[in-house]
């Protein structure tokens, strides 16, 4: 596949337009409704798709369909990704006019971690083929193992980082509005909502760690896993606001995602024995999407929308009007903090 540069920049542009034009949408703080997060999700995957008839249409059939196995591939293993956020937003009793704050600044950091990973794997793939197996037993494990582990949840409130994260970071336990971090009496301190950000880009990493792998297997074209990755990604916030009460009725979803691990990491061992079609991959990931996805809807009829839930990660609180009136700039001075240990507030004290 011969990829031009401006390509790669063009690509590049319009991510980032995108991006920019998300910013100025959500500009001002406001609760998501389930009609504007299906508008967004439609423009997102209208972008999606229409990029990919634009492989199609220059590179070839091919290449189109490996990138739209790779796109759907993404997008199922986002669906995950997103119910995590649903729970530690749930933990942190995150206000959901900051949501979308938040998760603006973890797609963007999941953009660039996730462009590290596949610069990375492209480079050991070119020199080292024997790599490949290395991706398929990992993939097949991840299956089984997301399989058995199915009805399990996480729980943010024992994390190890956010422990340390504490430990290290003075923080308070008020929200102050959309702000990360705040100054008061001349200390810096992070807001949860810096806490919840790093939770929610250290839990990207953990997937992109299971997803990288799985679109090797269906195209080794760098300019493919990458904007399969990356259109995938750009809807994640709308589809985040569209789903995150619906965690409930998606009961057979992680059977079916670890069906697509265990299938692509098969796939991936057998490719020096047996060629797959891309045709045929591609329609055996729809099937198994769609049968997880129509079972539990099935299984779960006549059950609501309902907020996700979680034990509390601490006692977090919205900011006073005094509070917040009395916060100095936060780069008024140097970035430097010169609280003694022990001397800042922290969550739940």
């Amino acid at each position: 596949m011969d990829v031009p540069l401006w390509a790669w920049f063009a690509v590049l542009g319009v991510v980032l337009l995108m991006l920019a034009v998300d910013l100025i949408a959500h500009r001002s703080a406001h609760v998501i409704r389930v009609r504007e997060a299906a508008a967004w999700s439609a423009v997102w995957v209208a972008l999606g798709v229409g990029f990919g008839m634009l492989v199609w249409s220059i590179w070839g059939a091919e290449f189109g369909q490996q990138y739209f196995a790779g796109y759907l591939i993404e997008k199922s293993l986002a669906v995950d990704n997103v119910f995590v956020w649903a729970i530690i937003f749930a933990a942190f009793a995150v206000p959901r006019e900051y949501q979308h704050r938040v998760l603006f600044f973890g797609v963007l950091g999941a953009l660039i971690f996730r462009g590290a990973f596949i610069a990375a794997g492209s480079a050991l793939i070119e020199n080292f083929s024997w790599v490949l197996y290395v991706f398929a037993a990992f993939l097949i494990y991840t299956g089984w193992r997301m399989f058995r582990s199915r009805n399990e949840h996480i729980h943010p409130e024992n994390s190890r980082i956010l422990k340390a994260f504490r430990r290290f970071v003075p923080m308070t336990d008020a929200y102050h509005g959309q702000r990360f971090l705040v100054r008061s009496r001349g200390v810096l301190l992070a807001t949860p909502l810096l806490a919840v950000l790093v939770l929610v880009e250290l839990t990207d990493i953990v997937f992109a760690v299971d997803s990288i792998p799985a679109i090797f297997a269906v195209t080794s074209e760098p300019f493919l896993v990458f904007t399969a990755n990356a259109f995938a990604i750009l809807g994640l916030r709308a589809m985040y606001f569209l789903l995150a009460d619906l965690i409930h009725r998606f009961i057979y979803l992680k059977v079916g995602l670890s069906a697509v691990l265990i299938w692509v990491g098969v796939k991936m061992f057998l490719l020096d024995v047996l060629y797959i079609p891309t045709t045929v991959s591609l329609a055996v990931v729809v099937v198994i999407i769609t049968v997880s996805i129509v079972a539990s809807l099935r299984a779960t009829r006549g059950q609501g929308r309902r907020p996700a839930e979680s034990a509390p990660a601490g006692s977090f609180r919205l900011a006073t009007d005094e509070e917040i009136a009395a916060l100095e700039p936060v780069f008024r001075k140097p970035f430097r903090n010169t609280a003694r240990p022990g001397s800042a507030p922290r969550s739940g004290e």
